[in-house]
């Protein structure tokens, strides 16, 4: 007897440490119920303890990893992280082109939460701004990456609401700004979707430093999308996977782990 299952696909960073990149978003998906997959677009040197060096993978062997998994498994979404340079930006926008329809879920890290060496180069912002954000269903950013994205601050809520429907113009079909570095008392998520804002509050935890929050979260969503019953990604689909997604992180906040280094990482689904 055998189990039918769908696949989830992860493009983005292998850190050997395990806290971010394709190894929390395995985690992620795994907490879905979807079947983790993942071609690597940088590896690096890192740990719990900080990014230390990237190293950017060909352009060419991210498009091989890809398209060998698109062509024989069932992905029913996609997960972009990072990308490290304008080449990958750019084959990631054809890969795309070619999926069939397959949702993209976008998170693509610039700078490390502790570290030097840049996820993103500075060139690739373009690239990603016109050539990625067409094609993105869904695309989640911090306020710092938000404000790079629209080149003005955002600092509030207000300023977080403006920046999701000025980036829903860009081309995404929904726009997620985290509200973990906002000034508001709770934690408060802003998604344009729809020429609408629709709000995702949570109580604000103490925790310390988190390594790989961001990718889990994005994976979450992209794995709930993996398991759609129909091919359709639409407006309450899409703010259904979010709201379910930030529900199972906020848990994960909740109970962190701590594997040693200076900063805990997130195992969605524990019940440790």
């Amino acid at each position: 007897m055998t189990y039918e299952a769908v696949c989830a696909l992860a493009i983005g960073g292998l850190d050997p440490g395990g806290g971010a990149g394709i190894a929390a978003d395995l985690r992620a998906f795994a907490a879905t119920g979807a079947f983790g997959c993942a071609a690597v677009a940088v590896t690096t040197i890192q740990s719990t303890h900080g990014l230390r060096a990237v190293h950017v993978e060909l352009a060419s062997r991210v498009y091989a990893q890809v398209t060998e998994v698109l062509r024989h498994q069932r992905v029913r979404a996609i997960k972009i992280g990072a990308l490290g340079n304008a080449s990958n930006a750019k084959v990631v926008a054809r890969i795309l082109d070619h999926a069939n329809g397959v949702p993209a879920v976008v998170d693509t890290p610039m700078l490390p939460t502790q570290g030097e060496a840049r996820l993103l180069a500075t060139r690739a912002i373009g690239v990603l701004r016109k050539e990625i954000l067409p094609r993105t269903t869904l695309l989640t950013v911090n306020a710092d990456e938000a404000q790079t994205l629209v080149r003005h601050r955002v600092k509030t809520r207000t300023d977080a609401r403006d920046a999701a429907l000025a980036l829903a113009n860009a081309g995404p079909r929904g726009v997620l700004v985290k509200g973990g570095h906002l000034s508001d008392v709770d934690a408060v998520d802003v998604l344009a979707v729809g020429g609408k804002i629709v709000e995702f509050r949570a109580r604000r935890l103490r925790v310390g430093p988190v390594h790989g929050g961001g990718c889990v979260l994005a994976s979450l969503i992209a794995g709930r999308l993996a398991l759609r019953p129909n091919d359709d990604v639409d407006m309450a689909t899409l703010v259904a996977a979010v709201r379910w997604a930030k529900h199972v992180h906020h848990l994960a906040l909740a109970r962190p782990w701590d594997v040693g280094g200076s900063m805990l990482v997130l195992v969605p689904g524990s019940r440790r």
